[in-house]
């Protein structure tokens, strides 16, 4: 009964990786996990994979948004610094207009 068990767990294991329907690693693991005698049949099997695949899946999706997140905020900064280097030399420009025009004197007072 055992061996049936097993031949049954295999022989899917084997269509789902030739499908590409899961990775070589995931097969690896999922074949000792089903030796180690943990899938009581192929219902209890294909519902862990398609767990394990929907929980890859959202992995993956939260990566991307946290990657996409670290981008935009990267971008923000740098536009923020360019934004402030040329107020500062704006700034610069302007006392150093201010200090070389000539100041003239108030008249004085008799």
């Amino acid at each position: 009964m055992w061996i049936a068990r097993m031949r049954v767990l295999r022989r899917l294991l084997k269509r789902y990786r030739e499908a590409k329907k899961i990775d070589r690693h995931l097969y690896h693991e999922l074949y000792l996990k089903a030796k180690g005698n943990v899938f009581k049949n192929k219902r209890v099997l294909m519902e862990f994979i398609h767990k394990k695949k929907a929980e890859k899946a959202r992995s993956k999706m939260l990566s991307d948004q946290a990657e996409a997140r670290r981008t935009k905020v990267k971008e923000s900064r740098k536009r923020r610094e360019e934004r402030q280097a040329l107020k500062k030399q704006e700034m610069l420009a302007a006392y150093e207009a201010e200090d070389a025009a000539p100041v003239k004197e108030a008249p004085a007072k008799k």
